[in-house]
């Protein structure tokens, strides 16, 4: 098990699966070989042309199941950009490098080579297990989780809850080691916003400049300091915080105490207010011609329980002569973690590294747990790995030189192991 979890991760990282491009289908192939050859049946299916996702039921001695999920894709990388080419998936200094190593084929490589493991030794999991390995994450998900929840429910008949990408890593925190898991994250609202106005010849007074109203929209977009809130999974990690630490965050200065915990603080930063980002740009075909109309692209997100204050300041802000369609809207989902199988998560972790400190955490971004919601399976984000305190994991989500070390694998499948097979509490 200890080799081949990096083996596969390796194998896996090395399929090009960009998302845009040309799909998944042959890591999904190469994901449904892998489950076959340990006895379990999966079930392929592809949304469109080599939009390619894989789901498998491994039965338990529960009915109720748990749904572990993860995603084929990965976002784009330059070569020239990294010291190892990002499809490679060398393994050298310990780690596996290559474009998808953190996000995610790092997790999905400790999935297979734990199911494959207890195909060897002829083990039960304690509940159904449900594996899902997803197209299209990396963009809006509508061609895979979006599809598999809509065109396949049954596949995920019994499902009560999920635990899948950004959480249960470790973060080494003044000495301590700390274990976030997600119980929630941040709603997405992706707009294109659009100004309407009148074509004329760049030299003349223009009447009404569609380029410079979005532009001056988007300015007071980028400027605005959304007020801070403190949602329960957000406050429930302050607590946790305050007792690793032994002393007190100030609530009422979030921001600036975010900034003084330091590794610390950067769980929360991003978790404390609403964002809104501009993040594209079009605009007219020639110099010297003023467009009728310029569009631009904003990555917006909410804090659970805060999507219309979102829209109703994004209104504000844009003005009236501004207009905004969605691209993607999708709600903020959360997870209780007053609850035995939040309790078992942390359990698991400590059982495989006794100086753990689990604490929940609320996810800046968004993940396939935000579809899975939707038919009321409740998700976590526990993806178990031991990292060594030089390596800036938060730093190559979607960045340069990605890279897991072979030991946080091993540690991740024994932690998944634990919380799979053990029949009480780990």
């Amino acid at each position: 098990m200890a080799g081949e979890v990096s083996s596969i991760c390796s194998d896996l990282i090395r399929f090009d699966t960009t998302n845009p491009g040309s799909g998944e289908r042959p890591a999904a192939e190469y994901v449904a070989g892998l489950l076959a050859e340990a006895g379990v049946e999966p079930v392929v299916f592809e949304s469109a042309r080599h939009r390619t996702s894989v789901v498998a039921r491994i039965p338990g001695d529960s009915p109720e199941a748990l749904l572990i999920h993860g995603h084929l894709d990965v976002v784009p990388a330059e070569p020239a950009d990294w010291r190892i080419h990002p499809f490679s998936g060398e393994i050298t200094g310990g780690c596996v490098w290559g474009r998808g190593a953190v996000d995610m084929k790092g997790t999905l490589s400790m999935t297979l080579a734990l199911v494959r493991d207890w195909a060897r030794r002829g083990v039960r999991p304690t509940r159904d297990v449900v594996l899902a390995f997803l197209a299209d994450e990396e963009a809006t998900g509508e061609y895979g989780a979006r599809h598999a929840v809509r065109r396949h429910r049954e596949l995920f008949d019994g499902c009560t809850e999920a635990i899948s990408e950004s959480g249960g890593y470790s973060v080494e925190v003044r000495g301590r080691r700390v274990y976030p898991i997600a119980v929630g994250e941040r709603g997405t609202a992706w707009m294109k916003v659009t100004a309407h106005g009148v074509a004329g010849h760049g030299s003349r007074p223009a009447a009404d400049n569609a380029v410079a109203e979005l532009c001056h929209a988007l300015s007071r977009l980028a400027a605005h300091r959304w007020p801070v809130r403190l949602t329960p999974g957000v406050a429930a990690l302050v607590t946790s915080l305050e007792e690793i630490l032994g002393e007190r965050i100030d609530r009422d200065h979030l921001e600036r105490e975010a900034e003084r915990l330091g590794r610390a603080g950067t769980l929360f930063a991003a978790q404390i207010r609403n964002s809104a980002n501009p993040t594209m740009l079009q605009a007219g075909y020639k110099v010297n011609v003023i467009p009728g109309t310029a569009t631009a692209h904003v990555d917006g997100r909410f804090l659970p329980g805060y999507r219309e204050e979102f829209l109703e300041t994004i209104d504000r802000l844009l003005g009236p002569r501004i207009t905004r369609e969605f691209v993607n809207l999708e709600e903020a989902p959360s997870a209780p973690l007053d609850t035995p199988f939040f309790a078992r998560l942390g359990a698991a972790v400590v059982a495989e590294d006794e100086e753990a400190r689990p604490v929940p955490y609320v996810m800046s971004g968004g993940t396939d747990a935000k579809s899975f919601a939707g038919i009321g399976i409740r998700g976590y984000g526990f993806a178990p790995l031991r990292l060594s305190s030089d390596l800036d994991y938060f730093g190559m989500f979607h960045g340069v030189d990605e890279r897991v070390p072979v030991e946080g694998l091993e540690f991740g499948v024994r932690v998944l192991d634990r919380l799979l097979t053990s029949p009480t509490p780990a």
